[in-house]
């Protein structure tokens, strides 16, 4: 019987080429993200790839909405928390209303989730965790402060959450991209980040996903508590 995955903010993005990727590799996905129609397109990529999937649509930024997502989809063994926004400004312009989605998508609804999910991988006594990071948790760069301090907070959350349920053989990992190709970021400024790092370039979102799909599996049984950087050497030089 397959594994069941969840990737949340599935979409579009990171999370479209990690669901893709988990497809093909013989997980039965469930695909998280709000708009109807771009669910039904990914769940019709997988298929035709030769996977399984269904989509489940839930808002990040509402707390009750995260749970029923959690109750809706019941026991999964992969979970990777991709879901949630990016937001670069000065501090002084970012108003409170927008750091506290922030909070809510990026941090707020992995600790929810894997609240949720984490226990009952516990008591199977197998799963694995990937939470989606980025070389901004990392770094400081200008503008950065809200949003890179969302990624810090996953990052510490991961460590802790290793020490609590990898006794249990629950695996809980974090990876940390760098700048990457996708329709919502800026090309300019992707450009730009890319220019910053060892390899000169930014990511594909594929190559990502490769990151995750090895963290995911049994070649990984060792790793927990782990942050991997996926950027090109930027946070090494």
């Amino acid at each position: 019987m397959a594994e069941t995955a969840l990737v949340t903010g599935a979409t579009s993005g990171i999370g479209r080429a990690i669901a893709l990727r988990l497809g093909v590799a013989g997980f039965d996905l469930v695909v998280h993200g709000r708009d109807a129609a771009r669910g039904a397109d990914i769940v019709e990529a997988i298929t035709r790839a030769g996977g399984t999937a269904r989509f489940a649509a839930a808002d990040l930024t509402d707390a009750e909405d995260v749970q029923r997502l959690a109750a809706e989809v019941g026991d999964v063994d992969v979970l990777v928390n991709n879901g949630g926004f990016a937001l670069f400004g000065p501090t002084a312009e970012i108003t409170s209303d927008r750091f506290d989605s922030l909070f809510a998508a990026n941090v707020r609804a992995p600790y929810l989730l894997v609240g949720a999910f984490a226990p009952g991988m516990a008591a199977r006594s197998t799963g694995s965790i990937v939470n989606i990071g980025s070389m901004v948790g990392e770094v400081g760069l200008p503008g950065g402060a809200a949003y890179g301090g969302t990624k810090g907070a996953l990052s510490s959350m991961t460590r802790a959450w290793a020490a609590e349920f990898s006794p249990q053989n629950v695996r809980v990992n974090l990876v940390a991209p760098g700048p990457v190709y996708t329709a919502a970021s800026q090309p300019d400024r992707t450009n730009y980040l890319g220019s910053t790092t060892a390899m000169d370039r930014a990511a594909e979102p594929a190559e990502i996903a490769e990151v995750v799909a090895f963290l995911v599996s049994p070649a990984a049984s060792y790793i927990t508590g782990a942050t991997v950087p996926v950027d090109g050497g930027r946070t090494a030089i």
